[in-house]
């Protein structure tokens, strides 16, 4: 049932891509869920050893989602990245007193890079070890440009440019492009990476833009004709799974509001502009598409049910996510938190929540159902 990377980005039939949002350690809950869709897909395919490799054509991730992501696309199953999570939480986001995220970054970058070199070794972008279509999320901090490095051979940037001396994307290391989108200002100092043979460029977390939930951009990724994919639209062609690390909306009084400092209020205007933006991307991904997941987007607009743009689906579109919010938890997952244990486990640099975050995500799985995924996609 394996198929090679020209199968999976040119052969024919309908395409099927996943999109994996930023978020820390929460992670850990995404993986949960990937669990989940892996099992459906292998009881519905009659093969236990299937990986999602094998099903899905491109696979795309922003920060921890590109971490998993990678290990996606190298045919690895859930329950292999579940265990890398598990082992190197704790070495990751090892704090110091020396280091409160203010002069320096709060955690050494050191661990992450052992840690991906040791998995991921020499590994290119471009190489035969990459099974899937691959497309990782960074911001290149030093031109204030955010990048979707992918391994599209019919790319512009994937091989040399003649008379160029950039890098083509095929050169990257993969472990390098993962750290520079899992560099999260504050948390984690920037990675250099050579884009050129005499420059080098500053990457952060892909989360600092607008695609910390990168399904619009592997959307314009596969169909936009100057990538070079060219995927036909349309809700039997291209089917988008999208999967977050868990939102919360903090409600505030007024009274603190107009009492915060001008550096407070900066740092949630900030927090509140990623917000909006992932909002708008959901918006705009359930108003081009036909979703069976669709949620309400506010009580004006409410689901977008009835409003398709242009009147032909784009996509089909799955969106799983979990709220972190007392209430909705037990009425959607039967799980019982409170939000003060809520706002402590939603923390993305918390190692010790990584068993709630677990629980969590496996009650989480009750929202992804098999009738969701079309068998229009199946595999054949």
């Amino acid at each position: 049932m394996s198929k090679d990377l020209n199968d999976h980005l040119f052969g024919p039939g309908p395409k099927r891509i996943l999109a994996l949002d930023g978020g820390g350690i929460r992670g850990i809950l995404t993986l949960q869920m990937l669990a989940r869709i892996e099992e459906l897909l292998r009881k519905r395919m009659g093969d236990d050893d299937l990986v999602l490799s094998d099903y899905f054509d491109l696979i795309g991730g922003t920060s921890t989602g590109a971490i998993i992501a990678s290990a996606l696309s190298l045919g690895w199953p859930v329950s292999r990245i579940n265990k890398l999570y598990l082992e190197f939480g704790n070495d990751i986001f090892q704090s110091s007193f020396f280091r409160m995220g203010l002069l320096r970054p709060k955690f050494s970058a050191k661990a992450v890079r052992e840690g991906l070199e040791r998995e991921y070794g020499d590994i290119c972008l471009g190489g035969p070890e990459v099974k899937t279509g691959l497309g990782i999320v960074v911001k290149r901090l030093d031109t204030g440009s955010p990048w979707i490095i992918h391994n599209n051979p019919k790319g512009i940037y994937f091989n040399q440019i003649p008379g160029s001396t950039s890098t083509p994307n095929k050169d990257y290391l993969l472990r390098q492009v993962v750290r520079a989108s899992s560099a999260a200002p504050t948390y984690f100092e920037p990675e250099l990476i050579d884009v050129t043979s005499d420059m080098k460029g500053a990457f952060v977390d892909g989360g600092v833009s607008p695609f910390n939930n990168p399904s619009l951009q592997l959307f314009m990724l596969a169909s936009l004709k100057n990538h070079g994919l060219n995927w036909p639209v349309g809700s039997d062609k291209i089917q988008v799974v999208s999967l977050g690390t868990g939102t919360q909306t903090p409600a505030l009084e007024q009274e603190k509001v107009m009492k915060m400092s001008a550096a407070e209020l900066g740092v949630r205007g900030l927090s509140s502009l990623m917000d909006d933006s992932a909002a708008l991307n959901e918006q705009l991904l359930q108003w081009m598409s036909e979703s069976p997941t669709a949620r309400s987007i506010d009580s004006e607009v409410g689901d977008l049910s009835s409003d398709v743009l242009g009147g032909t689906p784009l996509l089909s579109y799955l969106r799983y996510n979990v709220e972190f919010d007392s209430d909705w938890m037990k009425t959607n997952l039967g799980v019982d938190y409170s939000n003060e244990q809520l706002a402590s486990i939603s923390q993305m640099d918390k190692p010790e929540n990584m068993n709630d975050l677990t629980e969590i995500g496996k009650a989480a799985c009750v929202l992804i159902k098999e009738d969701h995924f079309d068998k229009t996609f199946d595999i054949t």
